[in-house]
């Protein structure tokens, strides 16, 4: 059953955390997705950033931890809302549309799969911080996980290595 134009477009979802590779993965989701076609828009662009809880983020509990709390928390907000900020920067300077922002709190990797299912995605997007075998391990591929548990196309971005006599920021 084929649609027109704009009654009903595919999904794009995109992961974004503060880090580099993941505003490189929302830029080549726009190149390849959206401007080809700013004309007549494909895709509907969804960006969605997966803010930690305090708590998880910090791995304290007791006495002290009453105190801390409010300081991460107030902290995660600010982060994320210069996540959504950054996003919008970027989507504005390739004059994309953002269809949905969210900051959902919690895990990423039920953050994206929810996410997938909530707005029918057909593609998601993520950046990756291209962390080693034994890094993975440890700390868990968000990107890996996905790659097998999402019910549409992954699609894991890798940013570009910088070339040694390069001043990269970081």
């Amino acid at each position: 059953m084929a649609s027109s134009g704009s009654d009903h477009q595919r999904v794009v979802v995109v992961g974004v955390d503060d880090s580099s590779h993941s505003y490189h993965a929302l830029e080549t989701a726009l190149d390849l997705f959206f401007i080809p076609f700013k004309a007549n828009p494909q895709f509907k662009l969804v960006v969605v950033h997966a803010r930690p809880t305090a708590t998880s983020f910090l791995g304290v509990a007791g006495p002290e931890a009453v105190v801390i709390i409010p300081m991460v928390e107030q902290d995660l907000n600010k982060t994320a809302e210069l996540v959504k900020k950054k996003c919008a920067e970027v989507c504005s300077a390739k004059s994309v549309e953002i269809a949905s922002s969210e900051v959902i709190e919690g895990d990423p990797r039920n953050i994206m799969l929810e996410a997938v299912e909530r707005h029918h995605a057909c593609v998601l997007v993520l950046g990756s911080h291209g962390y080693g075998a034994v890094k993975r391990v440890f700390l868990g591929s968000v990107s890996d996980y996905l790659a097998h548990h999402a019910h549409c196309s992954v699609m894991i971005v890798k940013k570009p290595k910088a070339k040694s006599t390069s001043t990269e920021q970081h």
